[in-house]
């Protein structure tokens, strides 16, 4: 027989979160490194958050997608500190990618599960005024990398308040309307703090911010960060992210929270119950 009592308590459980997070702005990571079975997941819980009255803006990834294009063009590619070296011809691969295929199926998705989708890039309306990102080791020039100066909010609130949930790809231009390549957690995180979102959520495919014993840790303020991770115990991949999330907090976001996009619901687990999953920071 059905357990009618678990699924009653699941729905009180959620109505003060409701109730907290009603009329607020909600920042979600999608990485590109999660799969489309999980992505239909995360659809429906974006559709469910707009219907309950939170406002979710998507900013996606897709470098998974971009390395295996720019193979098939056999145009080479490198890393460094986890920033693409971005030439025009990769650029060119970039926008394909990002802003007309990703993009699109994003939007698909969250359509086809009720929900009123509008894709966009961020050279679209001038929504991510950037510049050329500096050199960040001496002697590498990262190419066509841009740094966010400027975010057209306005943009964003009108999609907002007219009922549409904005799913933007991190591509940004400068002041001479040259298109630029912009790292997806960096992207998120100055979205969510000129929005002076309530949470940034960044989902990837790990299950949070573990300590020295690889132990999750499931809540830290934004200084105990900052020592993790000069003390090595945040390390590699999860340093940039966490660099991201600290920078949204201290631009006016409420509340930072990496979580594992590979759970599924992960999003309402996080937003909706007491326990929560993943990793939280706080101020």
């Amino acid at each position: 027989m059905k357990d009618y009592n678990k699924s009653a308590k699941t729905l009180i459980e959620a109505l003060p979160y409701i109730k907290k997070f009603r009329g607020k702005t909600i920042v979600l990571k999608f990485g590109g490194s999660i799969g489309s079975k999980e992505f239909s997941n995360f659809s429906r819980d974006l559709v469910l958050m707009k219907y309950v009255g939170i406002n979710p803006v998507v900013v996606h990834g897709g470098g998974d997608e971009i390395s295996k294009a720019l193979s098939k063009n056999n145009i080479k590619t490198s890393f460094v500190d986890g920033l693409r070296i971005t030439c025009d011809e990769t650029m060119k691969i970039v926008e394909m990618v990002l802003g007309r295929k990703v993009n699109k199926q994003i939007v698909s998705k969250i359509n086809s599960n009720g929900g009123s989708a509008i894709g966009l890039s961020g050279a679209d309306g001038e929504l991510l005024r950037v510049k050329k990102m500096k050199p960040i080791r001496k002697g590498v020039d990262l190419g066509r990398v841009g740094e966010i100066t400027k975010v057209n909010t306005l943009l964003i609130k009108e999609l907002l308040t007219s009922g549409h949930i904005p799913v933007i790809a991190p591509i940004g231009t400068n002041t001479k309307g040259l298109s630029f390549n912009i790292n997806g957690d960096s992207a998120a995180s100055k979205i969510a703090s000129s929005l002076k979102a309530e949470k940034l959520i960044v989902l990837t495919n790990v299950e949070g911010i573990k300590d020295k014993n690889k132990k999750l840790i499931s809540s830290l303020s934004k200084k105990q960060a900052k020592s993790l991770v000069k003390n090595g115990t945040i390390a590699s991949g999860m340093v940039p992210k966490v660099k991201c999330l600290v920078d949204a907090l201290t631009g006016g976001v409420k509340k930072a929270h990496i979580i594992d996009g590979r759970i599924p619901h992960a999003v309402v687990l996080e937003t909706f119950t007491n326990s929560g999953i993943g990793t939280e920071i706080l101020l």
